[in-house]
């Protein structure tokens, strides 16, 4: 039996990774039924309160046919600081370096005079940075940070069409929390 025949068999899917620079972090999986491939920065970033940023990983992908993959946040990140990864789509042909969409959800701070503070924040004293002083809520991401995680997932073949009514159903019209949180 060849490689694929038996990868068919036990279901594995392959996913093609291309390091876009030299120095760029290979997607891995810490246990092998992982949901997704651990994503890296490929580059050193500040994210001052309340701005976005997308943060390049040096990695492109080829998915097999059929399937897409999701950006999505990795939960030690989520929980332990006020970066929120947000979820991103990579469509099958996209072939492009993937990057990983961050918000850093802290609002500055001020002094009672309503200057900002300006102060390092998540900045670790054995670091230098050249980049200077930065809004007080600032979160660096260091290159080669685990800062999301990639799932591959299938992708149904779907078509749309026109339709001129909708079906009565019993939830109808109700939406945005109308069957409580």
């Amino acid at each position: 039996m060849g490689t694929s025949e038996k990868e068919r068999l036990c279901g594995v899917i392959r996913v093609g990774f291309k390091k876009l620079t030299k120095d760029a972090f290979f997607p891995t999986k810490a246990h092998p039924t992982d949901s997704g491939f651990d994503l890296y920065a490929s580059e050193t970033v500040i994210i001052e309160p309340g701005k976005t940023k997308v943060v390049k990983t040096g990695i492109a992908i080829k998915l097999p046919p059929g399937y897409e993959a999701q950006v999505r946040p990795r939960s030690g990140v989520t929980s332990k600081t006020k970066l929120r990864v947000q979820l991103g789509t990579i469509d099958n042909e996209y072939t492009g370096e993937i990057g990983i969409i961050v918000d850093n959800a802290r609002h500055e701070q001020y002094w009672d005079d309503g200057e900002t503070l300006y102060s390092p924040f998540n900045i670790r004293e054995d670091v230098e940075t050249d980049c200077g002083h930065h809004v007080f809520g600032s979160y660096i991401i260091r290159k080669g940070d685990k800062l999301a995680q990639l799932v591959i997932q299938p992708i149904p073949a779907v078509e749309a069409y026109e339709i001129h009514e909708l079906p009565e159903t019993e939830r109808g019209k109700n939406g945005f929390g109308s069957t409580g949180y």
